[in-house]
């Protein structure tokens, strides 16, 4: 079962409508209504392409790392976000713990909501 904060795999497709790789995800909120869908953001190792305010940089050298699953210092891109089923989310590799989970969700709803 999906819970939002968990890390997850999913295969993040590219832009381009090419075929992407398998990498972890962050599940952000579980849609309304009566599908099973999740909106979710990608997770990079990409550390160079912070956006600054709106990604989230999760270090190795953090207490609480070792709960998210991930191997890295790794970018939660909030920028690259996706709407899918719950059905091809591929098994939980970790969470992040709350506090988190609630600043990349108001650095999103910031980014929205100013021009």
């Amino acid at each position: 079962m999906i819970s939002e904060g968990q890390i997850v795999l999913f295969r993040f497709p590219q832009t381009d409508q090419k075929d992407g790789k398998l990498r972890p995800a962050l599940v952000l909120r579980k849609l309304p209504g009566k599908f099973d869908d999740w909106l979710i953001c990608m997770i990079s190792s990409q550390l160079h392409q912070v956006i600054p305010g709106l990604d989230e940089i999760i270090n190795l050298e953090e207490t609480n790392f070792q709960q998210t699953g991930l191997k890295q210092s790794s970018l939660i891109r909030a920028s690259r976000l996706a709407v899918v089923d719950e059905d091809i989310l591929i098994g939980k590799l970790g969470n992040i713990d709350t506090l988190r989970l609630n600043k990349i969700r108001g650095n999103i709803a910031k980014w929205l909501q100013n021009p």
